[in-house]
């Protein structure tokens, strides 16, 4: 372990952990905080709270279903942040109809936010909104460009032409950040080349890799200068920057791309494990075990059966391979420093 990721995990671990570990995290534990999970109902199952109280899950995702009113969820997130120590509680807020807090800001569409100028402050409102009911970590902003007709996400994005889109997406990130929640900046590295959405079937984009860089990556560029703590990394798969593996299994994208070309520092996080994009290369513990291999940190499980496998499969991983472990202390350490500051 560098002494870098030694400190981060003496100096970030969460406080309050059980007598058996001390002031320290087991493994067992640093590889729960590689998941968010998620859950069905209004209230928050006892296997959900058991996790997070073990410190055995980061976080969760919250959708509609878990969400009827404004005292529901501020119980529930009471419930859960109870339990953890600042987890990571999700929603996908990005605008318009894409929200799943839906008395909360931002009622315009993000290309409507982007015409009437208030992308910024719109972030800043659903972002207060958000903390005064007890969420911490926003899905938003959509930082995808629209290439293409019928582009798949060109009713969630800001824009058609890229110095349009940064402008707003950098906006946005200042915004949420202001109002006091975690904004995630997505989908990495664009899914504006997409017909298809990647939850509903495997997605290839044939653009160039000159294409990429001056048409998709200016806004996770943007998003990236403006303090961005997380980047949500897609399932679609990118020949012109990995001709084997879809980017949430790429280490040439996430370590090489996301990391040492645009400098992000910050918690990768995957989009939905459960996508069909995603599952149709494999099965939940494989692609979960490749994607932390590629150098994810944070893995998004939507499905409700996919938690107690994809923790035991990565425990069991990291205790038969020490480089396995280590990636996992690494990520551990990011979404720990991450979880410090919600």
């Amino acid at each position: 372990m560098t002494r870098l990721l030694a400190l981060f995990l003496v100096t970030l671990a969460v406080p309050a952990a059980s007598p058996a570990h001390g002031g320290e995290l087991g493994l067992s534990q640093e590889v729960g905080q590689l998941i968010v999970m998620s859950f069905k109902g209004t209230v928050a199952p006892p296997y959900v709270l058991a996790a997070l109280r073990e410190r055995k899950a980061a976080g969760v995702i919250l959708f509609r279903g878990n969400v009827s009113s404004p005292r529901q969820l501020r119980t529930l997130t009471q419930q859960l942040s109870r339990a953890g120590s600042n987890p990571v509680i999700a929603v996908d807020q990005e605008g318009g109809s894409i929200r799943i807090v839906p008395w909360a800001p931002p009622r315009s569409s993000a290309a409507d936010q982007a015409e009437a100028g208030t992308v910024g402050r719109d972030a800043r409102a659903a972002a207060a909104a958000l903390r005064s009911a007890g969420v911490t970590v926003s899905l938003a902003p959509v930082a995808d460009v629209p290439s293409v007709p019928r582009a798949a996400l060109a009713g969630r994005s800001f824009s058609r032409r890229p110095e349009r889109a940064s402008e707003a997406v950098a906006a946005a990130v200042a915004g949420w950040r202001a109002g006091g929640i975690a904004p995630t900046a997505k989908h990495f590295p664009g899914l504006g080349g997409a017909k298809v959405n990647t939850d509903e079937g495997s997605v290839t984009i044939t653009r160039t890799r000159s294409q990429i860089e001056a048409g998709d990556l200016p806004p996770f560029r943007a998003a990236i200068r403006a303090g961005a703590p997380l980047v949500m990394i897609s399932h679609a798969r990118y020949p012109a920057l990995d001709g084997h593996r879809i980017a949430s299994q790429s280490r040439a994208i996430i370590e090489g791309l996301l990391r040492s070309e645009l400098g992000f520092r910050g918690v990768a996080m995957t989009d939905s494990m459960e996508a069909q994009a995603s599952l149709a290369t494999g099965s939940i513990t494989a692609v979960s075990e490749r994607a932390v291999l590629a150098g994810a940190d944070l893995l998004l499980l939507t499905g409700r059966g996919s938690y107690r496998p994809v923790h035991r499969h990565l425990l069991a991983k990291a205790r038969h391979s020490a480089s396995f472990r280590e990636r996992v202390r690494e990520a551990a350490a990011r979404v720990l420093a991450l979880r410090a500051g919600l």
